[in-house]
């Protein structure tokens, strides 16, 4: 059987063509997919979820781990689309150990990373040291820093159908009450035997759904529950994972792949160039984007310039520098001051940098009052960056490969690729970390054709240097 997916988020239309046109069937879509595209989409249930990151920047594709897989593949619309695999997905049981107490909740051991238990979802009280059975509640991307939020009260997400342990009933997660009764009401017209000691929650898709698409999701979630009561009341082994119901992989779109998204978009709506590229530096652009293109037909190149002058970052205004790493990790290398901003999509950040330590590959010791000048421009495979001490004497310049670089409004965002480029004080030229790169490759964190460009455009600057 074709899977079905679920699409949602400012990627949604550019996802949906590609999806259809991989043959995946694309199920309760929202009304904007329904008017933009001459096709009949079904309310059945979903195989896999796919739904856009909080920060805009990619997606998480959430299912059954072999389809989640292929259609993670169906996704890598350019070179510099990466994924990684989540070790703590939506909905695996853990037995965890708390390692940290904090403010809100606990830092918990899960054996294949860390989850955080707020406190106010247990009616345990909470201690280091204590162990205790927990199911992720919610996954986090590589790149956002933050761990997985982890519940006690055991679940099972069939789509549209969940069962609750320890609940009575029937809810519905919608604001329309009265299709929220009809449907509570209906419930026991399915014929459905739910275990004792679960409730029952639907989604508010199942409102619209027919009573065979309500019977085969509640069909599966009862089966789940059997899955899940199979380990709730087994001794704690903490830490170790028990149940991993479903897989969520995690999609980073960069430059490149967003443009790409907008060439599948614009086959089928009004599509400005650089449609997804401005949507994923500011929620705020979202709606100047959209009013754009009801208003007319916009052509030609991205307009940055119009872009950063109207959203950021311009001269003055701050910035950090995301450093995302090839194994899914953000690192920020600290913020600086926009001190120049072109219209070609130049910017020169301006950093004062500590008093310790040396810097990567020069080999020289940063000095208080040193000065970092970063210069970066939207769409290009590198950027260097000239180190200067106080009296503005040159240490050395810095030359870093990456993905094609993206200036958002608070955050200039790009994947390293290992390969470096160093020119020293006295003129010497240095190429770096090539077997980190080629590492790289061999975990499966990159691509060899984004590795092949990597090593392509490092050549290319030795020779400039």
């Amino acid at each position: 059987m074709t899977a079905r997916i679920r699409v949602r988020g400012i990627y949604s239309t550019a996802l949906t063509r590609v999806l259809l046109t991989s043959g995946y069937d694309v199920v309760q879509a929202s009304p904007p997919i329904r008017r933009r595209f001459d096709e009949s989409f079904d309310d059945t249930d979903h195989d896999v979820d796919v739904e856009t990151t909080n920060d805009r920047q990619g997606v998480g594709v959430g299912g059954e781990s072999a389809v989640v897989a292929d259609v993670v593949e169906t996704l890598r619309v350019g070179t510099d689309t990466l994924a990684w695999e989540s070790q703590t997905p939506r909905g695996a049981v853990f037995d965890a150990r708390v390692v940290e107490t904090l403010g809100g909740g606990a830092v918990c051991d899960l054996g294949e990373g860390e989850g955080y238990l707020p406190y106010h979802v247990t009616d345990a009280h909470v201690e280091e040291g204590d162990e205790l059975r927990v199911q992720v509640r919610a996954d986090r991307p590589p790149w956002s820093g933050d761990r997985a939020e982890l519940g006690t009260t055991l679940e099972t997400d069939a789509g549209l159908a969940t069962l609750v342990a320890g609940k009575r009933g029937v809810t519905v997660d919608t604001r329309d009450d009265a299709a929220g009764r009809e449907l509570a009401g209906m419930t026991d017209l399915l014929g459905v035997d739910v275990p004792d000691g679960w409730g029952i929650r639907w989604r508010h898709a199942a409102t619209d759904a027919d009573m065979e698409t309500l019977r085969t999701a509640l069909t599966d979630a009862v089966d789940r529950a059997t899955a899940l009561a199979s380990v709730r009341d087994e001794p704690i082994e903490a830490p170790s994972r028990r149940l991993r119901p479903a897989s969520t992989s995690w999609v980073w779109f960069g430059r490149e792949s967003r443009f790409a998204l907008d060439d599948y978009r614009r086959e089928v709506a009004t599509t400005m160039p650089g449609h997804h590229r401005t949507k994923a530096g500011a929620e705020a652009a979202s709606a100047g984007v959209d009013f754009a293109e009801a208003l007319c037909v916009p052509e030609g190149e991205f307009p940055f310039d119009v872009v950063t002058r109207q959203f950021g970052p311009v001269e003055g205004d701050t910035v950090s520098i995301g450093h995302g790493k090839p194994d899914g990790r953000l690192i920020t290398l600290g913020r600086g001051e926009v001190v120049e901003h072109g219209p070609d999509g130049t910017l020169a950040v301006r950093r004062e940098m500590g008093g310790s330590g040396t810097y990567d590959a020069l080999g020289v010791d940063q000095e208080p009052g040193d000065v970092a000048l970063t210069k970066f421009r939207e769409g290009r495979w590198w950027y260097p960056t000239v180190y200067r001490s106080h009296e503005g004497e040159v240490k050395g310049t810095y030359v870093n490969v990456c993905t094609p670089v993206e200036c958002f409004p608070d955050v200039v965002r790009y994947v390293d690729l290992h390969v470096d480029v160093v020119k020293h004080a006295d003129g010497a030229v240095e190429r770096v970390d090539d077997d980190e790169l080629d590492d790289a490759v061999e975990a499966g964190e990159l691509s060899e054709a984004l590795a092949e460009k990597a090593r392509s455009v490092a050549s290319s600057l030795e020779s400039a240097l």
